[in-house]
């Protein structure tokens, strides 16, 4: 099986602190990866530069088996989706306009939405649970109303690999738990689809994902779940001890 996303010698900083030096990283169709670091470890900007919106201070990403860098931004497009981690709107356009932000890729330079480009954006404003608000300026929505708006857009998108910023900033739980368990199904084994994600939550990483990338002191540490998120390797990242408890659903841990 053929990486999505993978990197050779990955060397990344900003400000001229360090966040990863030398990472291999390979990421499969049907894995769910969760970032996880504390404030400033630099997930935001490491997801960036996953994007192609960075340059790295060494080494080489490649992009469904090319390199990042020998790709066209429209190809890059079809292939990698990213939900930045804050959703801003200068100009007014209603919410079915901006989900169809999303096809652009698929489109030629002066092509115009078809019907199918619609439909493909109605359902994803469905899957959001916002499609009732499709005639709504955007600028009137509530903060997890447009979030659940950028996220539509990136499914009517249809990439292969989502890069998301911190996905579940601004919904509340029932939301939550809808959106994580799509992005599980939508990377199921036999989808062909990958999902990377900064998340805050140790618990929502243990319930949806089984990768990490581990952020800590400028490195990074790449591995499975159950090899990543255990309560002394959380607790010496964090600087708070964590006990690991049996869930419902899954492991949690919870300060002590």
């Amino acid at each position: 099986m053929s990486a999505l996303l993978a990197t050779r010698g990955l060397t990344v900083s900003i400000a001229g602190i360090p966040v990863c030096r030398d990472l291999d990283l390979t990421i499969l169709p049907g894995e769910r990866w969760a970032i996880l670091g504390c404030n400033g470890a630099g997930k935001t900007t490491l997801l960036h530069t996953l994007a192609g919106l960075r340059e790295p201070v060494a080494g080489t990403i490649e992009l469904d088996g090319r390199r990042l860098d020998a790709r066209s931004p429209r190809d890059v497009a079809r292939i990698r989706g990213l939900l930045p981690q804050d959703d801003s709107d200068a100009f007014g356009a209603t919410v079915l306009e901006t989900a169809l932000i999303g096809r652009h890729p698929h489109l030629s330079r002066w092509q115009w939405e078809g019907d199918n480009d619609l439909r493909i954006a109605r359902a994803a404003l469905a899957a959001l649970d916002i499609a009732h608000a499709e005639s709504r300026d955007v600028r009137t929505l509530s903060g997890g109303e447009r979030r659940r708006v950028a996220l539509a857009t990136l499914f009517a998108q249809e990439p292969r690999l989502f890069l998301l910023d911190e996905p579940s900033t601004h919904l509340d739980l029932a939301h939550q738990l809808a959106l994580l368990d799509r992005l599980t199904a939508l990377a199921g084994s036999d989808t062909g689809r990958a999902i990377v994600m900064v998340l805050h939550d140790v618990n929502l990483a243990t319930r949806f994902c089984d990768h990490v990338l581990l952020l800590d002191k400028g490195e990074a540490i790449a591995g499975t779940a159950t090899e990543l998120l255990t309560a002394e390797r959380l607790s010496r990242t964090y600087g708070v001890r964590l006990s690991k408890l049996a869930g419902p659903a899954s492991a949690v841990f919870t300060p002590e």
